[in-house]
């Protein structure tokens, strides 16, 4: 039952290594998950949470869910209205979020970003084994 994760890894027949699996979910709730999160923050925020483009350079947007780590978990646990025609999950329950907008084409070190709330909030997100990897957006 206790397999290591070396003869985990050994198996051919995995999509995913399980790390990267958390690798990419721990990635995605410091991103994406603040239930402290305000429109007020974003600049000190994103530079804490080191939050930037694949580039290393300011991140030109960043959305933030204003809720407890297991109600975003439970989109990709049965909480969710799936997307037949592809691997997307949206929320049944609506959220609030705030979005992070870069100002004035910023740069590094000096990303300041301008926040907006918004509430009432379906989200979509892409799930790995039962966990969210990817914030896709989100609609009304």
């Amino acid at each position: 039952m206790c397999e290591t994760m070396s003869s985990m890894m050994n198996q051919t027949s995995t999509p995913a290594p399980i790390e990267d699996t958390l690798e990419r979910y721990q990635k995605f709730k410091r991103q994406h998950i603040d239930k402290k999160m305000t429109d007020q923050k974003c600049t000190a925020v994103m530079k804490q949470k080191r939050i930037y483009d694949k580039n290393n350079s300011c991140k030109e947007k960043n959305t933030f869910i204003l809720a407890a780590e297991k109600e975003v978990k439970s989109i990709c646990n049965g909480q969710d209205v799936n997307n037949k025609q592809s691997e997307l999950r949206e929320s049944k329950k609506r959220f609030r979020l705030v979005v992070c907008n870069l100002r004035n084409q910023a740069s590094k070190p000096k990303c300041e970003y301008r926040g907006t709330c918004h509430t009432n909030r379906i989200i979509v997100v892409s799930c790995v084994e039962g966990l969210p990897v990817h914030y896709e957006g989100d609609h009304i």
